[in-house]
């Protein structure tokens, strides 16, 4: 019998941004200091959205949400990473995201209280995708389209960790490998698939290398490191443009629950969560800044004053558009002519809510 190696492969895992706020400089992108006080500036507004939007839904005035507290760095370092015109495909939890590529925080709002126009995202951003790694077929046939436009632009995916193993993900990357899709696949590990730990979920080391049977190049990067995340993705994307596809995983951490409905202290110990924590993104990155007179106390605190008068705004917007929906359209747009039953449905849905149970708007949150 015969045998001899015919493939090998390997996974570089990068940092830039130590947890002590150390920098190694040649990992860092260059940047100046605006760029710098407005990825952290940005950082803390998905924080703080996160946060109040958590609280306006445990008060009933928001559907199910799926905040991204902790995951800050490696949405906000990756798309930022993003030329204007080039195309976003993310899941369910990348406000931080939209956020970096101007969607204000107000549609981000309408989306969970359930109003289509919370999916009108501005810009080359797709809306939001539930079923979870479908998108990343929507992100290969971008790319596909970008190689046979011979286009120097790239697209950008975004999955969790469960995502991986889906057959979907697989599949993307695959045709991407083949058709030379200028995509990267970018890939947050917050270590659970819902209640899943990553430890049981596949026995792969990384999951960077499950790139390697679809023939393309796959790289583990710290996610909570906002500057290796955007020289990273920086990096994936300019060999995107030329047609080689990058799958990018972000180590990271979920803090918050997964959506609204979960309760994480079923299946994560207390442990867990404080080790995580001192690996916190913002406070990594706003040690660093400090450390190098980017920001200081002062600056800090009109950025964090500004986010709250922002916020403040962007709630009394949102409410504003809730009030001028009516509900009884969710009716309207199932069929092209509507059905006995369903017009039935909706006379009975009319009928109850004249009588009184028309549901409550917004109460400010101060």
């Amino acid at each position: 019998m015969v045998r001899e190696q015919v493939a090998e492969f390997s996974v570089e895992y990068v940092q830039a941004l130590g947890e002590d706020g150390a920098v190694d400089e040649d990992e860092a992108p260059e940047l100046d200091d605006e760029s710098l006080r407005e990825t952290y500036r940005l950082m803390k507004l998905s924080r703080r959205a996160d946060e109040r939007a958590v609280a306006l839904q445990r008060r009933g005035e928001l559907g199910t949400y799926a905040p991204g507290i902790g995951q800050e760095a490696a949405q906000v370092g990756s798309a930022l990473a993003l030329g204007e015109s080039e195309w976003m495909v993310p899941s369910f939890r990348e406000s931080a995201a939209y956020l970096a590529r101007g969607t204000p925080v107000h549609r981000l709002l309408w989306y969970a209280l359930g109003m289509e126009e919370g999916a009108e995202v501005a810009g080359s951003n797709f809306p939001p995708s539930i079923p979870v790694g479908s998108q990343s077929l929507h992100a290969a046939g971008l790319g596909w389209a970008q190689e046979m436009a011979e286009s120097d632009e790239a697209t950008i995916c975004y999955f969790g960790d469960g995502a991986t193993s889906e057959g979907d993900v697989y599949e993307a990357m695959n045709v991407a490998g083949v058709l030379d899709a200028h995509t990267v696949f970018f890939c947050q590990n917050n270590q659970y698939a819902i209640s899943t730990p990553r430890r049981i979920q596949t026995r792969t080391e990384t999951l960077a290398q499950k790139a390697v049977s679809a023939g393309i190049e796959g790289i583990q990067v710290d996610g909570n490191d906002v500057l290796g995340v955007r020289a990273v993705t920086q990096d994936a994307l300019a060999k995107a443009r030329e047609g080689d596809p990058v799958l990018i995983e972000a180590l990271t951490y979920r803090r918050s629950m997964h959506t609204t409905s979960d309760d994480p202290t079923v299946y994560r110990t207390e442990d867990e969560e404080e080790e995580w924590g001192t690996r916190d993104p913002i406070e990594r990155f706003e040690r660093h800044l400090l450390e190098t007179d980017v920001l200081d106390g002062e600056s800090i605190a009109a950025i964090e004053g500004e986010i709250e008068e922002t916020l403040a705004d962007e709630i009394d917007l949102a409410k504003a558009g809730r009030e001028e929906v009516d509900p009884a359209e969710m009716f309207d747009y199932v069929f092209a002519e509507m059905p006995p039953e369903l017009r039935r449905q909706k006379e009975e849905w009319k009928s109850e809510n004249e009588r009184g149970g028309k549901e409550e708007g917004f109460e400010r949150d101060e």
